[in-house]
């Protein structure tokens, strides 16, 4: 019998199909990494130990699995009943046995890439409803996915980096980053900030006041009196940049007037 593969043909979702299952393969890589006796050390998510990260990286592909559903045969099925069922969940799949919690997680990984592989191309197209309320194309919980297991394989606490990450999910991640605060916080709250990656020749410019008409300066130089006075500019890595932007430390960073680095606003 030949192999089934993905029914979808738009080469840009296959990339991102691709960029998730490389995700995907890190996070379970830094898993086996770690004796089950260390399962219980604290992870890099406040609060969290590696045993919440693993719960949640598992249950989070059960609910994308669910959105997955959803597009396909029309029938609603959201991502969590409720925040406090998601946290529930969480906090008891967190008290399972260590085979059993990476049984969780590794089964819910393959039932998720099952339901992508079989989605038909159409179905991708077919809007769903984010835990947070949004409503997006299924297409979207390829790139949930994606930053769930690459972030979560680095918060595991165990050699994961934001250096090892591809050039294009750095880009990414740090685009979909800017945009999340923008969104959230709109130009009136946004901090005056500008973010070099000395690495790329783009630079991300924030202006709290709506003086920037462009918050994406795709070569790198932002033009004289785009942004207001006492803005500061924060250089670094994309890798590093992008750690201090998902609120994972200010290391490698500088700052144009030699200040600390600020705390960034919230991602997610």
């Amino acid at each position: 019998m030949p192999a089934r593969t993905d029914q979808a043909t738009d080469p840009r979702l296959l990339a991102g199909l691709l960029l998730a299952r490389r995700g995907q393969a890190y996070f379970s890589r830094k898993l086996n990494e770690l004796r089950n006796d260390r399962l219980d050390a604290p992870s890099l998510v406040a609060g969290w130990t590696r045993r919440h990260v693993v719960a949640h990286v598992g249950l989070n592909a059960r609910a994308l699995t669910r959105l997955t559903e959803w597009a396909a045969t029309g029938v609603e099925t959201p991502m969590y009943a409720s925040p406090t069922q998601r946290d529930e969940e969480i906090e008891f799949a967190a008290t399972l046995p260590a085979r059993a919690l990476r049984n969780l997680c590794a089964h819910a990984a393959v039932h998720l890439d099952v339901e992508w592989r079989d989605l038909p191309e159409e179905a991708w197209r077919a809007p769903v409803r984010t835990a947070l309320g949004r409503v997006v194309p299924a297409s979207e919980t390829v790139w949930m996915r994606t930053r769930e297991v690459w972030v979560h394989a680095v918060d595991l606490d165990n050699g994961g980096s934001f250096d090892d990450f591809p050039p294009e999910l750095l880009d990414a991640l740090l685009a979909d980053v800017v945009g999340a605060w923008r969104r959230r916080l709109g130009p009136d709250g946004l901090p005056a900030l500008v973010l070099e990656p000395v690495d790329r020749e783009v630079t991300y410019a924030l202006a709290p006041d709506g003086t920037a008409p462009d918050w994406t300066v795709p070569d790198g130089t932002v033009p004289d009196g785009t942004v207001p006075n006492g803005t500061v500019t924060v250089r670094g890595t994309a890798a590093d940049l992008t750690r201090w932007a998902t609120g994972r430390g200010s290391r490698g960073l500088v700052t144009s007037d030699g200040a600390p680095v600020p705390e960034p606003p919230r991602w997610l």
